[in-house]
């Protein structure tokens, strides 16, 4: 039983880590864009930075997940030997 809630207490660990890089993913992505859009309008401005650093930070997510997933496999693979 301990384990399981051990289990459950690392999964919400890595639920808030990764909430919490995600969204420092999208504020620098975001600040990146926003001078690169060929607008004058502040609305349009923000928004396509927004779209762009939406796009951006959903290949952070998914490549930070691999990221994970590798380093998980590779502990698991050389504590078995």
């Amino acid at each position: 039983m301990a384990s399981q809630q051990e289990q459950d207490s690392r999964v919400a660990g890595n639920v808030v880590v990764d909430t919490i890089l995600t969204l420092i993913a999208f504020v620098v992505f975001f600040l990146i864009c926003r001078p690169h859009v060929p607008s004058e309008d502040p609305f349009t401005i923000n928004l396509w930075g927004a779209i762009t650093g939406s796009c951006m930070t959903g290949v952070f997510w998914l490549a930070w997940q691999m990221f994970r997933v590798t380093l998980r496999g590779q502990r698991d693979d050389n504590s078995s030997r």
